[in-house]
């Protein structure tokens, strides 16, 4: 296949040297620094046992002159997702596939933006991988990759999830891939948000009562959002598994934490965001939810707002 991955960090680096293994694989990044680097020394992957594997994956900093593509997968951050599209527009052909394997929900909305809903693919991943250097993924953790669609049979995803699968990304397809996305929101909706919110690790968020209850409070607002939308999770079980993850990684830094401590703006669009657009369509209160997005929206206008008054 001819396949398009926007965005060149952990996880674009991962899927884009991976796919490369058997595809013809170009990664578009606006970093010209970290385009040279890879075109010149390849993508390297270092696994969980310390090996490191170099693949040669085309890198380019525009889709200029370039071929329409089988496949686009975006591994952009979610408010970069529609101008990347845009800006790439050219490789979207009437039988190109889009494909979001973004943190969050609610990315097929942009995607049906530039093709129709046959050829929207929305999936989730159990790989995680970090930056330890540009051009490098340091892969965390293996998974499945799960496939599915928003329109027709699902099963015409399978020869996708068969080449992933050829390449080492094992994939499947699914009809209930829309609740599998919406059970690996619940820790970045709960404690990662508010580890943003209060700028402390995840453990913090265990092991301080006040944290913990306003934890507590998120997860059943968003098991309740859920069930509007015909998706069933239990309260107990979601807040057991946050509260271990948490627990399991005392000392660990989100994302969103790092962005808002760096004055950057965050996905909580997508991530908290999605709970309380989820709320909104079904008539479900989602109050907690709604207080903690516009919280980090202030936060991002406080820095943003402190780097104006730098440049006067």
């Amino acid at each position: 296949m001819k396949i398009t991955v926007l965005g060149c960090g952990a996880m674009g680096g991962l899927f884009s040297a991976y796919l490369s293994r058997n595809n013809d694989v170009t990664v578009i990044d606006v970093n010209e620094a970290l385009v040279q680097k890879i075109n010149a020394e390849g993508m390297k992957v270092r696994e969980p046992d310390g090996s490191t594997g170099t693949f040669r994956v085309h890198a380019a900093l525009s889709s200029a002159g370039m071929e329409q593509a089988d496949l686009i997968i975006l591994f952009v951050k979610s408010l970069y997702s529609e101008s990347a599209l845009q800006n790439n527009r050219a490789l979207i052909g009437k039988d190109t596939c889009l494909m979001t394997l973004q943190n969050g929900s609610g990315h097929e909305d942009t995607l049906m933006k530039f093709t129709d809903a046959a050829h929207v693919i929305i999936g989730t991943t159990q790989h995680n991988a970090n930056i330890t250097e540009p051009g490098t993924s340091n892969h965390g953790g293996s998974g499945i990759t799960h496939l599915g669609c928003i329109s027709g049979d699902f099963h015409r995803l399978q020869p996708i999830a068969d080449v992933f699968t050829s390449c080492g990304l094992e994939a499947d397809v699914s009809g209930d891939v829309q609740k599998m996305i919406w059970g690996k929101m619940f820790t970045n909706v709960s404690a990662s948000a508010l580890t943003g919110a209060l700028q402390v690790p995840l453990g913090f968020i265990a092991a301080d009562p006040h944290a913990w209850k306003l934890c507590e409070e998120l997860i059943r607002e968003t098991v309740n959002a859920a069930r509007g939308m015909g998706m069933d999770f239990d309260a107990e079980e979601k807040i057991a598994e946050v509260k271990k993850v948490c627990e399991n990684s005392p000392s660990g830094l989100t994302s969103i934490y790092s962005d808002l401590k760096n004055g950057r703006k965050s996905e909580v669009d997508t991530i908290s965001g999605s709970v309380v657009r989820a709320g909104r369509k079904t008539g479900v209160p989602t109050p907690a939810h709604e207080f903690l997005v516009e919280l980090i929206h202030a936060m991002e206008d406080r820095s943003a707002a402190a780097r104006n008054e730098g440049k006067k």
